[in-house]
């Protein structure tokens, strides 16, 4: 096999497209956890299961109204980066600030709290690594918008590159800011709010500013959510355009505000029906969301594996490579998303039993069945490779240089 075989470009074209409604509803959802605590600390009333998914089918609504809509920005605006920005140091200089007891530097980086039931202390900081690849999700979104920004051959690798960077260094800070200000684990362990950081907050600074503190990440939360439906639904649209999904003509269609919005719709309803899972049990919603983390490493180590075992398929490079450095980059990346992959099907307490399994590897081999089902029954017969829009340059010596090199 090739890699540029048109079966592994419809399996990772469409595989990505269900990371991206799978993550979006995840992140909506955590956003209506969010609306939920701050009912919770505002009023002292807890919010039940149905009343949260409510709140999630409107966040998802919200979302598909913003990317039909507000399209036109969303390739140029800033605003969600300078809200990131500005709330972490709001976050951050609330907590230092306001809370009581300050931990000691010897507890923030050597301190390992173990309540994972695994006695292997290596595989429980491993686990605990899982956190912080969910970080490396969505980083390509500036990708999906390319076609609607200028010097996009640049401004997409660039705002790839920028966004892991970005949130290493804003992530650092703020999970600093908690572990220092953090008062008490085991309060955070047993909490009743929605979500348990809301704990964290009420212990260090206070109900008023706690309702501060999750609005603002609560609306960072929910930014993010919207632009997966962002790509997800140009991706749809990339499928149609490839005769890789049906109702071409219906996916392809832009509205007045150049948004693919029964893309957009499609990606809404599908986060509604997974949301309504959330009602009936909490272990199936979390199976079929934890499957997103795995559907995103797998769409991308698909097109990084083709790079490394079938350099010579691409032949053209953009002007933002590398260079040699390339083939030994994709190697480690490779490895390291294969190694992730594993780390996320792994139950992560034990003993393991019918509520604490991890079911994400049997709901991301449903998603596969049917993706492979699909290219059996439709795909193969419609697909064909990725449809040119522009005219490729020549190839260049960069190009012939990484050739001789693979």
């Amino acid at each position: 096999m090739k890699g540029d075989k048109p079966v592994l470009g419809y399996v990772t074209g469409v595989l990505y497209a269900c990371a991206m409604i799978f993550t979006g509803t995840s992140g909506n959802l955590s956003t209506a956890l969010y609306i939920a605590s701050m009912a919770e600390v505002g009023t002292g009333i807890a919010l039940t299961r149905v009343q949260i998914a409510a709140m999630a089918w409107g966040v998802n609504l919200l979302s598909a109204i913003i990317n039909t809509f507000g399209s036109r920005g969303i390739g140029r605006d800033g605003c969600p980066v300078w809200w990131t920005l500005v709330g972490t140091i709001i976050l951050v200089v609330t907590l230092l600030v306001k809370s009581p007891v300050k931990n000691s530097a010897s507890f923030v980086f050597t301190d390992l709290e173990n309540f994972t039931g695994w006695e292997n202390k290596g595989l429980v900081v491993l686990l605990g690594f899982l956190q912080a690849v969910y970080t490396l999700e969505g980083a390509e979104t500036s990708a999906q918008v390319a076609e609607e920004a200028r010097n996009a051959e640049w401004l997409a690798p660039i705002g790839i590159a920028a966004s892991i960077v970005g949130s290493w260094f804003i992530g650092l800070i703020y999970l600093l800011a908690l572990l220092f200000s953090i008062q008490s684990i085991p309060s955070v362990q047993s909490t009743s709010f929605a979500i348990p950081i809301a704990q964290l907050y009420y212990d260090a600074v206070g109900s008023r500013l706690t309702l501060l503190c999750l609005f603002v990440v609560g609306s960072c939360q929910f930014l993010a959510a919207c632009t997966c439906f962002t790509a997800s639904s140009r991706l749809l649209y990339a499928l149609a355009r490839d005769n890789a999904i049906p109702c071409k003509k219906a996916f392809m269609t832009l509205n007045r505000f150049q948004a693919p919005w029964v893309g957009v719709w499609l990606s809404a309803t599908i986060a509604i029906i997974i949301s309504a899972a959330y009602i009936g049990s909490v272990v199936a919603f979390n199976a079929i969301l934890s499957s997103a983390a795995i559907a995103v490493m797998l769409s991308y180590l698909q097109p990084i594996l083709c790079r490394v075992l079938w350099p010579e398929s691409m032949e053209v490079r953009g002007p933002f490579h590398l260079g040699k450095y390339s083939r030994a980059i994709n190697v480690i990346s490779a490895l390291f998303t294969i190694f992730v992959c594993v780390l996320f099907i792994l139950p992560t307490s034990m003993p393991v039993d019918a509520l604490n399994m991890n079911y994400s590897v049997v709901a991301i081999g449903a998603v596969l069945v049917l993706i492979l089902g699909s290219w059996v029954f439709y795909g193969r017969y419609h697909f064909k490779g990725p449809v040119s829009t522009v005219d490729m340059p020549p190839l260049t010596g960069d190009a012939d240089e990484d050739k001789k090199m693979s």
